[in-house]
């Protein structure tokens, strides 16, 4: 009676650790008939352990590991005569219907004279894993499609020329030299050379090396061991041990110290690194890429870079060219921006109307591709119709005379009085048109105060609402 009760006891001991595993687990007699069937295995298929008991191991529906037809039930599989079966991934079929992804593995078991007993099966579920991997591979996906020319937009010779450059840039495993203002997209550039080179697979690193002092930059470029200097609590890898097997781009290179000049320089000689604090020398293996907004040869010039540091690292040069000087691609950009703006913001803007695209491309752009996205994302606050208008744009961009920024200058005090001088009574009417006589709208159009916008009202005696004699004498051109 008392090795009854402690058997019983074992039983539901037994039972409690089986359900308490996240892998599911059965058994089976040797016929192949399932006499256990623990909690994780009615998670994983779909069948209770009352659906699943006297049942073979053929409701699983394992019949394509590896894409490879197998047999179902252990009177065909061999377990029986290998006594264990390999640990393989397999497409189980859910009860619902639908596959699910699993590793299974088989052993038989025996009694102390050696005749089999049953078989104990384990199926651990790979759902979690694959989903996991699968938004990991979406997301390398999607940073290098962000990365890719085809976010790059132009059609003028002068962005065909660097698309070519991109692709032989992305051939080679040369340093690159990427120089452009500020805006006119070099980190976009780096990002496409990384990713359709054959370091795509590894890390692309960013570091922008006007944003950090000497000190700071120096231990993020090359790490630092415990205790190198106040506050280094522990060990750190550098941003160049970090890039290895790929690409780091060094943003502002223009911007570097003459000290950090040297390490870098002996990092391009030598593809060495050592951390700061220690004199162990790193092998690395990665690709350079540079950029500056910076005349980096009349810095040479004037001794502020080096000049051995200067060629190291222009051994294959890129100019982006700024966006005043590839107006042709303004509306290209304007409606990619519109786009990527209607999915952020959930509106249905089509585009921009003839006056205000004229304006945009009457602009100087001294911020070149990044102010013009600044300025499409600024008229999608206030747009809510279909179509962007004057009204939508920037101050700055709306005030700016087309000879001002023809020019390239920003607007100044004494700009903007010249722009109020040249204000013509044909235009002002055109204004008070296109803002249906919202004289508040016209004079914030015109950056012109209460009293001087009713002063060129009293000067050209235009009335105060429109008038159809005012229409016919403005269609006649007796204005």
């Amino acid at each position: 009676m008392q090795n009854q009760t402690h058997e019983i006891w074992n039983l539901r001991f037994l039972n409690q650790i089986m359900n308490s595993m996240a892998d599911g687990v059965f058994t089976m007699d040797a016929r192949g008939k399932i006499t256990s069937w623990n909690r994780s295995m009615e998670r994983i298929s779909g069948y209770s352990a009352e659906e699943a008991l006297g049942r073979t191991c053929e409701i699983l529906g394992c019949s394509r590991c590896f894409g490879r037809e197998c047999p179902a039930g252990v009177q065909n599989c061999g377990i029986l005569e290998r006594g264990s079966s390999e640990t393989k991934e397999c497409q189980m079929q859910h009860k619902q219907g639908h596959d699910v992804a699993v590793i299974k593995n088989a052993s038989v078991v025996r009694d102390k004279d050696g005749t089999i007993i049953g078989i104990v099966e384990t199926v651990t579920d790979l759902t979690e894993l694959k989903e996991a991997k699968q938004k990991a591979e979406m997301a390398a996906l999607r940073l290098g499609e962000i990365h890719q020319m085809g976010n790059i937009i132009g059609k003028g010779h002068e962005m065909q020329k660097v698309f070519v450059a991109i692709k032989a840039a992305a051939a080679s495993g040369s340093t690159i030299l990427i120089q452009g203002e500020s805006g006119t997209g070099k980190e976009l550039v780096a990002g496409a050379i990384h990713y359709q080179s054959d370091r795509s697979d590894g890390p692309l690193v960013i570091v922008n090396c006007s944003a950090l002092s000497e000190s700071l930059l120096e231990s993020e470029l090359f790490g630092h061991v415990k205790g190198a200097y106040t506050g280094a609590m522990r060990d750190r890898i550098g941003r160049f041990e970090e890039a290895q097997e790929g690409t780091i781009f060094l943003d502002e290179i223009g911007e570097l110290s003459p000290f950090i000049q040297v390490k870098l320089l002996r990092v391009l000689q030598e593809r060495e690194v050592e951390r700061v604090g220690e004199s162990r020398k790193r092998k690395i293996n990665i690709r350079v890429i540079a950029a500056t907004h910076r005349d980096l040869y009349q810095q040479v010039c004037d001794g502020l870079f080096r000049e051995d540091l200067y060629y190291r690292l222009k051994v294959f040069p890129i100019h982006l060219p700024p966006l005043r000087n590839r107006k042709e691609d303004i509306p290209l950009l304007v409606d990619h921006f519109t786009k990527i703006m209607n999915k952020r913001t959930g509106k249905n803007i089509q585009g921009v109307t003839k006056s205000a695209l004229r304006m945009l491309m009457d602009y100087s752009w001294k911020g070149n591709v990044r102010e013009l996205e600044n300025a499409v994302e600024h008229a999608f606050v206030l747009c809510d119709r279909d179509q962007i208008d004057v009204i939508d744009l920037p101050a700055e961009i709306r005030l700016v005379d087309q000879t001002l920024a023809i020019s390239g200058k920003p607007p100044t005090t004494t700009d903007q009085s010249a722009v109020r001088k040249k204000l013509k009574k044909e235009e002002l009417l055109d204004l008070l048109d296109q803002c249906d006589w919202n004289k508040s709208e016209v004079g914030r159009r015109l950056n012109l105060s209460h009293s001087a916008f009713w002063k060129y009202m009293k000067k050209w005696d235009i009335p105060l609402k429109k008038g159809n004699d005012l229409t016919l004498k403005k269609k006649n051109g007796k204005l």
